[in-house]
Parts: C-alpha cells; sequence; structure tokens
C-alpha cells in the first residue's frame, strides 16, 4: 500500500519537486517533467523519453549524460499531455533535431505525436520510436501493437549512445528501432498496486496465486497460475522469451547469440528475491548456449508498489554491442565513468511567457459567466464520483481516470476563473479551461477533454452572444475531432460511444427548434443511455484492449464520466434560462 502523501492530486508534481531537490547534480526542473542540468554539445540530438508517473526510475531518473536529455513527467500512470512533451523537448532541443522514445500505449502516442507535430511546425525536425517489447500484450505478428515495460531501457540507452556518437536523427531512430526489435519482456506480478490516497489496490490476486503477463499501470495479468518455486518462475520466463516465435529474426541462432539479460522488479519484490530467480534464468540462459552480457537485477521500470518481476532479453549485434559500452551517469542507472560537463546556466532557462487576454464586449463576458459556472460544475461532478471512475477504470484499465479526470477538472476551473476574472469573452474562458484541462491532466482522456472544449470554444466567440446553433455546431465539431485525434469509432467501447450520441442528439434538437437548454437535457440522456449500453462491449482502444474479456459487464469509464459532465452542464444551462442569463 501507498502511506505517505498530501494531496493524491498533488503526489506528482510534488514527487517531481523533491526528485529535482535530491538530484540538482544531474536535473533541473523544466514544465513537463526535468532535464539534464548539463551542457549537452551543438548539434546533438536530443533523446527525449517520458511517460506517467509511478515507474521510477523510468523515466525521470534516467535523464543525464550518456542516457536522456530530457523526461516529459505525467501524473501517476497517465502519459504526459502535449504541452508537457513539447515542454521538455524546447528544453532539450541542441539544434540537431528530437528524438522521441517511450512505451506504446494510448495516450503517449496521442500526446506525443501531437508534440512532434508541433515540433515540425516550428521547423524544428523529429522523430519517433515506441517501445513494444511486451510479448504478453499482442501476438508476434501484432507486434506492433504492443506495450512497452522494461524493455524501455534498451531502447533508451541505444538511441542516446547513438546520439552522443554523433548520429543523426535519422541515425538515432534507425538504432532505437533496431534495439526495440531486439528487445523481448514478459512479466507476473504477486499483488496489485495502491495509488496514493486510494483505499484499494487496482487489481488483487488470490493468495498464493500470479498474475501472469501483467502490465506496469496495474492492469491485471491475461491470466493467473499458481505461484511456482524461484526456479519454476525463471523456466516460466526464460521459456516465454526463448519460444522460436519471439526469438528476433535478425538473431542467426540462439546458441551463440549475445544477450542482456534485465530482471526487473515492479516495486515491492526484494532483491534477494531476485537473486534466487535469476540465479535459474542464468543457468537455462548458459544451457541454450547463450552467451550472457551485462546481466541486470534491480529496479529499471516499476509500477509503484506492485509485488512483481519481468525479464527482458536484449538480443544483441556487433552495433548494439558496442553502443551498451558506452557510459552513462543518471540519479538513478550508471554504467562505466562519464567526463564532467558544464551545468545549464541560469541565463539558458527561458521564462514561460504569458498570454495576453483578448478584448471581449460585454455580451461574450456575460456568457463567459455561464462557461465558468459549467466548468465548475464539471469539477464538483468528477469530485462527486472520482472513486467510482477509478474503480470502473481498474476493471480491465490502469485505475486512474478518475484521478486523472480530477486534475483536469480542477486545473480548467481555475483556468475559466482566472479567464473571466480577467474579463475575458466565453470563446478565451473556455479555450483557457482546455489548455489547462489537456495540460493537468495528461493521459489520453486529458488530450480527448482538451480537443472537445477547445472545439466547442472556437463556436463561442469573444464577441455577441452565442446562438444554440452555434453551440450545438461546436458539439459536432468536437465529436468529430475526437474520432479524428483519437481514431476510435462507436463500438470501441470509449467516450465516443456516448460523445456521439450525445452530439447528434443535441443537433436534432437544435434543428427542430428546441431551446438550447432542452435540447441540452435531451442529449445528456441519450450520452447516459449509451455510456451505460458500453457494458456490453469488448474494449478495441487503448489500455483496456488487451485485456478486453475484463471489461465485459462494466461500462466504459470515459462514456460514464462524458454522460455525468452533460448531465452536470445540463443544470448549469436550465438555471442559466431561468434567470433569462446568456447560456
Amino acid at each position: 500500500m501507498t502511506r505517505l502523501w498530501n494531496e493524491p492530486a498533488a503526489f506528482a508534481d510534488e514527487m517531481i519537486d523533491g526528485f529535482v531537490a535530491a538530484n540538482g547534480r544531474y536535473v533541473r526542473r523544466i514544465p513537463g517533467g526535468v532535464a539534464r542540468a548539463t551542457t549537452s554539445p551543438a548539434g546533438q540530438v536530443a533523446v527525449v523519453v517520458g511517460g506517467g508517473s509511478g515507474h521510477y526510475p523510468a523515466f525521470g531518473g534516467l535523464v543525464g549524460p550518456g542516457l536522456a536529455h530530457a523526461a516529459a513527467m505525467g501524473n501517476l500512470f497517465a502519459s504526459p499531455s502535449t504541452q508537457q512533451v513539447y515542454g521538455a523537448a524546447k528544453a532539450a532541443d541542441n539544434g540537431g533535431g528530437v528524438f522521441f522514445t517511450y512505451g506504446n500505449y494510448a495516450g503517449d502516442v496521442l500526446n506525443f505525436d501531437a508534440a512532434e507535430q508541433r515540433l515540425r511546425d516550428e521547423g524544428i525536425d523529429a522523430r519517433t520510436v515506441t517501445v513494444t517489447d511486451d510479448i504478453s500484450s499482442a501476438p508476434p505478428e501484432e507486434r506492433r501493437r504492443r506495450r512497452g515495460i522494461a524493455g524501455d531501457l534498451t531502447v533508451f540507452r541505444a538511441a542516446a549512445a547513438a546520439a552522443e556518437r554523433g548520429d543523426d536523427l535519422d541515425g538515432v531512430a534507425r538504432v532505437a528501432a533496431l534495439a526495440n526489435e531486439r528487445t523481448r519482456s514478459f512479466g507476473v506480478a504477486f499483488t496489485g498496486c495502491t495509488l496514493p490516497g486510494a483505499e484499494d489496490p487496482l487489481f488483487t490476486v488470490a493468495e498464493g496465486r500470479m498474475a501472469v503477463g501483467l502490465g506496469i499501470h496495474g492492469e491485471q495479468g491475461i491470466d493467473e497460475t499458481d505461484i511456482p518455486t524461484a526456479d519454476g518462475l525463471a523456466e516460466m520466463l526464460v521459456a516465454a522469451l526463448l519460444d522460436p516465435a519471439e526469438v528476433p529474426e535478425g538473431v542467426a541462432s540462439v546458441s551463440g547469440a549475445r544477450v542482456v539479460p534485465v530482471l526487473n522488479g515492479l516495486g515491492s519484490l526484494k532483491h534477494e528475491e531476485m537473486f534466487v530467480v535469476y540465479r535459474r534464468i542464468a543457468q537455462l540462459l548458459e544451457e541454450a548456449g547463450i552467451e550472457i552480457v551485462d546481466p541486470h537485477v534491480g529496479e529499471y521500470c516499476t509500477s509503484f508498489d506492485m509485488a512483481g518481476t519481468s525479464l527482458t532479453l536484449y538480443w544483441l549485434d556487433d552495433e548494439l554491442a558496442a553502443l551498451w559500452e558506452h557510459p552513462v551517469d543518471t540519479p538513478a542507472y550508471r554504467r562505466g565513468a562519464v567526463t564532467a560537463t558544464e551545468r545549464v546556466s541560469a541565463s539558458a532557462i527561458e521564462a514561460e511567457a504569458t498570454d495576453e487576454i483578448p478584448d471581449a464586449d460585454d455580451s461574450s463576458r456575460a456568457t463567459a459567466h455561464t462557461v465558468r459556472l459549467a466548468v465548475t460544475a464539471i469539477a464538483e461532478t468528477i469530485d462527486t464520483h472520482v472513486d467510482e471512475l477509478g474503480r470502473l477504470d481498474a476493471v480491465a484499465g490502469d485505475g486512474d481516470h478518475g484521478i486523472g479526470m480530477q486534475r483536469g477538472s480542477h486545473a480548467a476551473r481555475a483556468a475559466a476563473d482566472a479567464a473571466a476574472d480577467a474579463g475575458a469573452g466565453a470563446a478565451t474562458t473556455l479555450q483557457r479551461a482546455a489548455d489547462a484541462w489537456a495540460d493537468r491532466a495528461g493521459g489520453t482522456s486529458g488530450a480527448l477533454w482538451g480537443v472537445m472544449l477547445a472545439a466547442i470554444a472556437r463556436t463561442l466567440g469573444d464577441t455577441g452572444t452565442p446562438t444554440a446553433a452555434d453551440v450545438a455546431a461546436g458539439v459536432s465539431a468536437a465529436s468529430r475531432a475526437v474520432t479524428d485525434y483519437g481514431k476510435a469509432e462507436l463500438g470501441d467501447k470509449t467516450l465516443v460511444d456516448a460523445l456521439v450520441p450525445f452530439a447528434t442528439t443535441l443537433a436534432h434538437g437544435v434543428d427542430g427548434g428546441a431551446s438550447l437548454s432542452a435540447a441540452w437535457r435531451s442529449a445528456a440522456v441519450a450520452a447516459d443511455r449509451a455510456a451505460t449500453a458500453t457494458a456490453d462491449l469488448l474494449p478495441r482502444k487503448g489500455r483496456a484492449r488487451t485485456h478486453g474479456e475484463h471489461a465485459v459487464g462494466t461500462p466504459d469509464p470515459g462514456a460514464v464520466s462524458l454522460a455525468l459532465i452533460t448531465a452536470a452542464v445540463a443544470d448549469v444551462l436550465a438555471s442559466a434560462s431561468e434567470k433569462g442569463t446568456p447560456s
């Protein structure tokens, strides 16, 4: 269990602050995470890693000479936002382009891709290689769909070593892709993990049982067995990774191959236990004729306080073997001797710009007041249902939906309050709320709520009073933007399954002459009905896809939260209509 925290929603930020305070020799705080505290050569490719917090030493603990230039660090088990990734990339850029590498999860892909596009729009070249080492998350023929777990370390090291030997951006991407193709991992767990403030772990395993094929975000395994002996576990892990279907194509023969084995602890397993397991792993690899290179036993990518372990096999060729010897010096991981470099000067750290509030007229400011009330109602609704949303998400996901929505909605409320107090119009007030939500929530839902609110904001304007048709058009635009951005469709068991019926019903009501308040209420009922119906669906997108059968019978948390929010906003619009204020 997790014992020490202040406010659960502030845990990640406070953790990063403490991490930087304890490791100022290596890292400095930046918008979005941490970057090297030392300088890098001009023109060197900047390697930027990242993901949700809760995996230490991934990701901030791997920033330093010889490894990452910066890490974008999201909330617990939630991807960093687009703004966080962009901020990390800008802080790390040395003029040679930015290389992104991270675990293959839906939210991370959405936000890193958006940040990459933003860099390209500014003339900064960028490339990406996602890590797909977990053999339990998809079959070999669908390897590109696999998620990244402890194999992050091998890909990160290869990319960083290539950057430091002077490879250009394409060269770094090539090496990282090669390292990823030659990395395979498989894991088990004996207990789930418990997020700060939560009363229960994200999943439980019966006494004497073991979850097999788990993820690193508290996801349940794909199977469950009795706990074997240490030797039995070693044999299970090695057999899975030496299956002929899992041996990389470039390996001509297992016998004689060079392999770096990484036995990774997931948070609570003791090193002494892992050493007993590794003893047998080493025997099995040697019996297979494999040459063991630089074995690793320890914690490299954890899952908060989960008791479990994973085995990674990194199959070297001559180039990867040479790059593996490159020295590394980071807060949590050191190899060889690194030559000291100068610290980044204070003058090189630029302050964030503050945007001015655009002009608005009194009519739009009045509508901004309604927007402000709506955002406040959203935050209060999420507070009421945060535990239930987390519980729904934990069924087949990672359990962070409630706290992510809470972080996003609270940030949106603060941003809307600040904008309205400064005299902003409706569009600016909602746009500021959208940006804050996406930035603070992170993850897939944070990105999508930012997209939705921004689409609606664009139809409100900062002058005049928007009509019901304007709002309906904004919601329709939001629905299209979400499907374009997240690629989910009706039936995939996502918030799209509630959003599309909501947008369609709202547009139909407004077109039929109903007031905004009445049309919105009808649409909210449709959204609630659609969200409930997602219980019967099998998830085809996102993290829940891997363990989809566990989600059947439980409604999608993203669809449920959207339905709750639309109902809360319906109350605000009804109250505004009764008072005769713009809605």
